[in-house]
């Protein structure tokens, strides 16, 4: 049975990690290379970095961190923020990262996607989704949840996977940094449109919330968030012990 991932989220800002709630109210939290190394060794299954200013700020991605995490840890790495070309994709894994995650990028050009798909492989094409209700609907939204592009995000999702991604992370602006639960609505939808590993990310605020997700949501390959670690309210060992005891498969 394939097991269900814990994967940590460093936001980067300046150099530094930070975390927010709903995107905003940003606060600093540590150095990149410090948490990833700590995470690498204390039973994460995957590390994902963002440079979350990156696409906003229309600059490139800072190789100079990625390539000193990838020199310290040993689980699997993504890297986002800014990928906006193949060469942003090439210049991100001659660092050593496992996989790229692109968004704002993808929607201003949805053949990047094919493009990297073709020439990477579908496996490194993580295709991100900031997602928010308006009006009932799920939106997506570009540039760190900036601006509504007044796009369906199923339909997105689903069009991405076509294309060639890989993966899918759901990040639910509506859940971000408040700590009480996942978006297991929005999170099951994106599941059942698609047959690519899906990842949660928001919401999470204690153990039994990543439990919930795994049985409200059977199809749903990881569970993400970053606070909840980087302050050490959980520890990933003793999330792990528990998603053991409620019969849910995790790699100890």
């Amino acid at each position: 049975m394939i097991t269900k991932r814990i994967i940590p989220c460093l936001d980067v800002k300046n150099g530094r990690v930070v975390k927010g709630i709903n995107f905003n109210n940003v606060n600093d939290v540590d150095t990149p290379v410090k948490l990833a190394e700590y995470y690498s060794s204390n039973g994460a299954d995957e590390l994902v970095f963002y440079d979350i200013t990156a696409s906003f700020e229309e600059r490139k991605i800072f190789t100079d961190i990625i390539r000193e995490t990838m020199q310290r840890v040993f689980i699997p790495v993504t890297v986002g923020g800014g990928i906006n070309t193949v060469g942003d994709f090439e210049r991100v894994l001659s660092c050593g990262a496992d996989k790229v995650s692109v968004n704002s990028g993808a929607l201003k050009n949805p053949q990047l996607i094919d493009e990297a798909a073709k020439l990477y492989g579908s496996q490194c094409v993580v295709l991100s989704v900031d997602i928010k209700r308006v009006d009932g609907k799920f939106n997506v939204y570009l540039n760190g949840g900036r601006i509504n592009t007044g796009k369906e995000a199923i339909s997105w999702i689903k069009e991405g996977v076509s294309r060639g991604a890989g993966e899918i992370v759901v990040n639910s602006i509506d859940t971000d940094g408040v700590k009480k639960g996942f978006d297991l609505e929005l999170t099951n939808e994106v599941c059942e449109a698609v047959n690519v590993p899906v990842i949660a990310s928001g919401g999470a605020g204690c153990a039994d919330d990543f439990i919930n997700l795994f049985k409200t949501v059977p199809k749903v390959d990881a569970g993400l968030a970053a606070s909840i670690f980087h302050f050490s309210e959980l520890k990933i060992a003793d999330l792990k012990n528990k998603m053991k005891e409620n019969d849910i498969p995790v790699r100890i």
